[in-house]
């Protein structure tokens, strides 16, 4: 649900600026307020999950995700829709770290608690298809309004689903208020800066102040960490360097696969001249092939090092993107995009998975939930990174080759995804530099039983 969101939007915003008459400068923002609330409030949301119990916050962030797309599907003006976007922001960063941290502290048999990830993993990719299909559906049907009324069934669901889970995970400790207002402070200017980068171009001036306030803003962030007693991100998760290459490595991955994602759709609706619905189903060999790899990499992890796999995946990602690149105006659905789209998702859906449990696993029961949102940060950043810095670079190649073609289009989209695959080559070489050799046969003796 809270993945399905990045994406179902999306669909609905040419009736939504119809109808609430949004300017062109104000509809970003219903997509561009949720991404903002929530990469900038995950470290905050996994800290409080933290110290005052993962199951009640994941509680707390779905019933604020609820109430906020309900507001939203009633929303009346611009500006009512925009602040519903993000406080389901606010939830999510609440409930998507706490998950995950909930699966490796309640699962003690390792064997489940890998199948339960990949479950976890495959849903993160489903849930981007599956929000094109709904939007495009639901758009298509009953309205746009309906984009927002899905959340609340299902989000009903979820929460009373959580009462089957265990809630003795308090642990001692406080939230410094320096700590978190730092630590959101730069977040929220970091991924602004992103966005307005995506919107206005590299030299926009407000952007660019942005980069130097989060800049300055984060480096006391960390000065401040290394000497707190109760710090909002313990600064001891980054001596592991399996983790830090996990982290630096998610980044990349997500600006990949994520910007290929949205060039690609821009290709099938303004080139192919698909329809919403058309264009979701379009994407369907990608969500098969996240469950092909999110399925199969836990049994390869057993053999073969996190080292290898990612860097693999990586690779095979970056295969993709550069099979990718080679598309027209005339380019067959069958034999070019549908395999590669495959492929892509094989090495995203298995990447993902092994950067997950270098991320987590042998992690302090008290640091798994900000563990967890590091990891969730890395990618929501990268996701942001991604939609910037491929849509800026097709844009710019297709002004400068005159006028907005079809073969214009192709050639900036083309330029774009030959730039994912040179950041995904760069993952594979951080993957392969940092991440460990050792397979998790190997580490189980060394993983502590997660705590109940």
């Amino acid at each position: 649900m809270l993945v399905l969101d990045d994406s179902i939007v999306n669909i609905a915003l040419p009736s939504i600026q119809t109808e609430l008459a949004v300017s062109p400068t104000h509809l970003p923002w219903v997509v561009n307020a949720y991404i903002l609330a929530f990469g900038a409030l995950l470290l905050l949301g996994g800290r409080i999950g933290d110290l005052w119990g993962r199951k009640r916050t994941l509680q707390l962030g779905l019933a604020i995700f609820v109430l906020a797309s309900l507001a939203g599907g009633f929303g009346q003006s611009t500006e009512m829709l925009i602040i519903a976007r993000a406080v389901q922001g606010l939830g999510a960063a609440l409930a998507s770290p706490n998950a995950l941290a909930l699966i490796t502290t309640t699962f003690a048999d390792r064997t489940m608690r890998d199948t339960a990830l990949s479950l976890y993993g495959a849903m993160t990719g489903f849930g981007i298809i599956l929000g094109l299909l709904l939007g495009g559906v639901l758009t298509g049907t009953l309205g746009w309004r309906w984009v927002f009324f899905i959340n609340v069934p299902i989000g009903i669901l979820a929460l009373v689903g959580t009462r089957t889970l265990v809630g003795a995970d308090r642990h001692p400790g406080r939230l410094g208020t320096i700590d978190a207002i730092l630590g959101t402070g730069g977040m929220v200017a970091l991924v602004y800066a992103i966005t307005r980068f995506g919107e206005s171009g590299l030299a926009d001036p407000l952007a660019i102040v942005l980069i130097a306030t989060a800049a300055v803003m984060l480096t006391i962030f960390i000065a401040v960490q290394s000497r707190s007693r109760n710090p909002l991100v313990p600064l001891s998760l980054f001596r592991d360097r399996n983790r830090t290459g996990a982290y630096l490595t998610m980044l990349l991955m997500a600006i990949g696969p994520m910007g290929t994602f949205y060039i690609l759709t821009l290709h099938l609706q303004q080139v192919e001249q698909y329809t919403p619905l058309m264009t979701g189903i379009a994407w369907l060999p990608f969500a098969a092939g996240i469950f092909v790899g999110a399925g199969t990499t836990p049994k390869l992890l057993l053999r073969i090092a996190p080292r290898y796999v990612v860097t693999g995946a990586a690779l095979l990602g970056a295969g993709a993107t550069f099979w990718f690149s080679r598309i027209t105006t005339e380019t067959d659905y069958w034999l070019h995009l549908a395999p590669a789209m495959f492929l892509l998702a094989i090495g995203f859906g298995g990447g993902a998975i092994a950067l997950t449990q270098a991320a987590i696993y042998r992690v302090d029961s008290d640091k798994a939930g900000i563990a967890s949102a590091l990891l969730n940060s890395a990618q929501q950043i990268g996701v942001a990174l991604g939609l910037a810095l491929l849509a800026g670079v097709a844009a710019t190649v297709t002004a400068e080759t005159g006028g907005t073609t079809p073969q214009t289009l192709v050639d900036g989209y083309t330029t774009a995804l030959v730039v994912a695959t040179g950041v995904l080559i760069a993952a594979a070489i951080i993957a392969f530099v940092m991440l460990s050799t050792r397979s998790n046969t190997e580490d189980r003796a060394d993983v502590p039983s997660p705590a109940a």
